[in-house]
């Protein structure tokens, strides 16, 4: 099966050579997705909203390359600051508490001051 490259129009797919998801066989790797709207270039503020924005990218994402976050087996979180958690927290059961998928997650400095949560996802259809 070949590669199939799947691009969210954002920008930075572009500016940073990446592509939001790539899928290979019954895989889907879906690459690091922050809170933008990329059709405004804008990023809500509170780290609630900045979850479920970035949920629905990857959400998107997934259906463009014939997935559902039903198949999300494995989920990295990546959050600015662990104060936030208990704001994240109800967005990330909203979406993931039937999947149930294998996760991580972990405090890291983003790349924008303005970004609170990345979220990568691995899907599989099989």
């Amino acid at each position: 099966m070949a590669r199939q490259l799947i691009s969210t129009g954002s920008p930075f797919e572009d500016i940073h050579a990446y592509s939001r998801a790539v899928v290979q066989g019954e895989w889907c790797f879906v690459a690091g997705t922050t809170g933008f709207d990329y059709a405004t270039m804008t990023m809500p503020e509170s780290a609630g909203a900045q979850t479920r924005a970035t949920v629905l990218t990857i959400t998107d994402a997934l259906a463009q390359a014939g997935f559902t976050l039903a198949d999300v087996v494995r989920v990295h979180y990546h959050l600015a600051d662990p104060r936030d958690i208990d704001e994240i927290s109800p967005v990330l059961r909203e979406f993931f508490s039937e999947i149930r998928p294998a996760a991580t997650m972990v405090v890291s400095q983003l790349i924008d001051p303005a970004m609170k949560i990345e979220i990568e996802v691995t899907a599989f259809r099989g």
